[in-house]
């Protein structure tokens, strides 16, 4: 994890942030600055992010391959993003997704998820 708060730039190689493997399915690389927070994530194909909500805006940015959202306190609405493709979630909105084949995704968090910083997040952590 990179943090950034010494108020200067700073430059950032995705090959260089160190990979943290989350689940058997799920693995992901942080870069984190005062107010918001980039991450890549890594889904294998049949990968489930359960339903969870959390304070944080999030855009999720789809690189390669495809998730399949159920978005909404009974998952009612499903939305697929694909590649090339962007989906927004406000703060406090119920979502779950899967992963209908391997996928990177980038997802942008504002205020950055204080849960992935200190691996508090159990949701994803389950096998």
């Amino acid at each position: 994890m990179a943090v950034s708060t010494s108020g200067k730039a700073k430059w950032y190689r995705w090959t260089d942030v160190p990979r943290e493997d989350v689940s058997e399915r799920l693995a992901r690389r942080l870069i984190t600055g005062d107010r918001v927070m980039l991450a890549h994530v890594y889904l294998k194909k049949g990968c489930v992010v359960p339903r969870h909500s959390h304070e944080n805006e999030q855009f999720t940015y789809i690189l390669e391959g495809a998730l399949q959202f159920f978005i909404g306190a009974d998952g009612a609405e499903e939305v697929v993003v694909r590649a090339g493709e962007v989906l927004h979630l406000p703060g406090n909105v119920p979502h779950e997704a899967r992963a209908l084949e391997d996928t990177l995704d980038v997802d942008v968090f504002s205020p950055p998820r204080q849960d992935w910083l200190d691996k508090t997040d159990a949701y994803l952590r389950k096998k």
